[in-house]
């Protein structure tokens, strides 16, 4: 997966969790429009496994290839490769880490003279250099979530594109159009399991639908969830199950029926990856605090995503360099 606190398999599916950044760097930006006259601005968005990436030009280099990841609560990470090649100067430290609070690192804070994706313009980025596990063969950077306050941010599943504009979304009483809020920097909603309300990331950087064993503990499966994988975050490893649920996932107006999810024991919300997105049109309005979810199909099926496999007798791709808790 592509930062800390993401997490990565080693099986047929990959899932994620927020990653928490706390930074000595206060971040700033600046945005300017390609033109006055323009409201939105559009561009192509790359879908690999299903999540989502932009061509981004760094300090006038590129373009250059960034996940776009609202399960990350920072402005950007940049690789150190990317940041050493463009001389980004360090302003400052960050301590990451991730929702099952066993372990930190601390990383430096580096600064973006100007970052440009979709004819928009950001200034003065501090973006954390870290390496980019399981993203680096993929991918430069990653574009975190509160990088887009000031815009409306669209993600365009279905026909691949990133908008951003200016503007508000308004409710309309649909159930298309859900609040949320974001503590660490990552949109969180309600879904609704089996008549009972439960918070659930938003996370366009991961992939399928995961859920905590205390939430999958309560619920009813088509089968028994058995183990399908290997899970790896910055502070832990653990072990992953899947199963098809029985009962429907509503996301507002949209409901999943018997989705496939997986479930671990390390963190304590659930997770909408970029798969259960893929049918979408996603619209964010951190000013607001609303998300507008939009689809041609009210209910929706969702099985395993489309992820590298990694088969669990073959050779490591690459060590991990971080000091691992196991967990369950």
């Amino acid at each position: 997966m592509p930062v800390p606190g993401k997490v990565a398999w080693s099986a047929a599916l990959a899932s994620v969790c927020v990653l928490w950044i706390w930074s000595t760097a206060s971040p700033a930006q600046d945005l300017q429009p390609a033109t006055a006259e323009a409201v939105s601005y559009s561009a192509p968005m790359e879908l690999m496994y299903d999540k989502p990436y932009a061509s981004v030009m760094v300090n006038g280099h590129g373009p250059f290839r960034f996940l776009i990841d609202t399960g990350t609560g920072t402005q950007a990470l940049v690789s150190p490769d990317l940041a050493d090649a463009l001389a980004m100067p360090v302003v400052g430290h960050a301590r990451l880490t991730d929702p099952s609070g066993l372990g930190k690192q601390r990383s430096e804070v580096v600064l973006i003279r100007s970052l440009r994706i979709a004819g928009v313009e950001f200034a003065e980025v501090k973006a954390i250099r870290h390496k980019l596990y399981g993203e680096g063969e993929n991918c430069q950077g990653v574009l975190g979530f509160t990088l887009f306050k000031e815009n409306l941010l669209t993600l365009n599943f279905p026909e691949r594109r990133i908008v951003l504009a200016r503007g508000e979304i308004e409710q309309d009483g649909s159930g298309s159009v859900l609040p949320f809020r974001m503590p660490d920097g990552v949109p969180i909603v309600a879904l609704r399991i089996d008549g009972k309300h439960v918070d659930a990331q938003i996370d366009s950087g991961g992939t399928g639908l995961s859920l905590p064993e205390p939430v999958a503990a309560h619920l009813k499966f088509l089968s028994t969830p058995i183990a399908f994988g290997n899970g790896e975050s910055l502070a832990t490893r653990f072990q992953i199950k899947a199963a098809r649920l029985r009962p429907d996932v509503r996301l507002g107006r949209y409901s999943f029926r018997q989705a496939f999810v997986e479930i671990n024991p390390a963190f304590p919300l659930v997770n909408v990856g970029s798969t259960p997105l893929a049918k979408f049109v996603v619209t964010f309005d951190q000013a607001k605090m609303l998300i507008r979810l939009s689809s041609q199909e009210k209910t929706l099926h969702l099985d395993a995503s489309p992820t590298q496999l990694e088969l669990i007798n073959e050779p490591k791709r690459g060590a991990s360099d971080r000091k691992l808790v196991p967990v369950g």
